[in-house]
């Protein structure tokens, strides 16, 4: 078999792709591997001025993407780009819930405001980002969904409770929406990282008051003796989005280079 025949499958061609917190990190690793792929990729962030370089990168190395500015705990912008999407490409292949932040700190600590932002933006967001895609996705046919998860979303972390708590539902929504939109031949499944250098994960060192340095060498003490790019990442989401992951739904990739093994 001509190695051209065994990448096929992986092929996006002609395809449309969302991804949400594209802007940076593993957002923006996903929405390039997906333009590499042939997909036209929808870059959603609510940073304008860093989502139009990110889409200007893509264009720049021959991929086709678009950046809309879109906050997705806002059930009326999620609509709005939703059918703008729609209306100028005719359909909406993929999506790609990635948008998520942390706040590193115990129950304690952390006051209601922080608990809101983090919930609200890491699991309400794939909520109200899903509720305004998929009907345009069972217009198309179908598709595939990929959300991003986390380690921490199977096992507890310490001083990260409303993370754990959000990704730990990102995690069982999973599962929830590919029961209920398998009939509409929607896949979805979810990506669950470990330590990846992005610049969130240099946020939280800062939070926690540790020098980048020291916070590196522990988030790599794992079997795999280093911490993921986004790219390790990217590359999990493309296969779960393509059609070699055909019969795969409501399943959790963990790609942590062995941290929770």
């Amino acid at each position: 078999m001509m190695k051209e025949d065994v990448c096929k499958p992986l092929s996006l061609e002609g395809r449309v792709a969302v991804v949400t917190g594209a802007a940076s990190g593993i957002g923006f690793g996903i929405a390039k591997k997906l333009a590499e792929a042939g997909a036209f990729v929808a870059l959603l962030d609510i940073n304008e001025e860093q989502g139009k370089k990110r889409e200007e990168e893509i264009v720049k190395s021959g991929g086709r993407a678009r950046f809309y500015r879109c906050d997705v705990t806002s059930n009326a912008q999620c609509q709005e780009v939703a059918e703008k999407i729609y209306r100028e490409f005719g359909r909406v292949d993929y999506l790609v819930n990635c948008a998520g932040v942390i706040v590193r700190k115990n129950v304690v600590e952390l006051s209601e405001k922080e608990w809101d932002l983090v919930l609200d933006v890491t699991l309400k967001g794939v909520y109200i980002a899903s509720h305004n895609f998929i009907p345009y996705m069972i217009k198309t046919g179908g598709g595939s969904i990929v959300n991003i998860g986390s380690g921490w979303g199977l096992k507890g972390g310490p001083n990260a409770a409303a993370y754990c708590a959000a990704k730990g539902g990102v995690v069982n929504l999973t599962r929830a929406m590919a029961i209920d939109h398998g009939k509409d031949n929607i896949r979805v499944n979810c990506v669950s990282p470990g330590d990846i250098d992005t610049p969130m994960l240099r946020n939280e060192a800062k939070q926690l008051g540790i020098p980048w340095e020291e916070f590196l060498k522990e988030a790599a003490d794992r079997p795999i003796g280093r911490i993921g790019t986004p790219e390790d990442v990217a590359n999990a989401v493309l296969f779960l989005l393509s059609d070699m992951a055909s019969w795969i739904t409501g399943a959790t990739l963990v790609v942590d280079g062995g941290g929770i093994a």
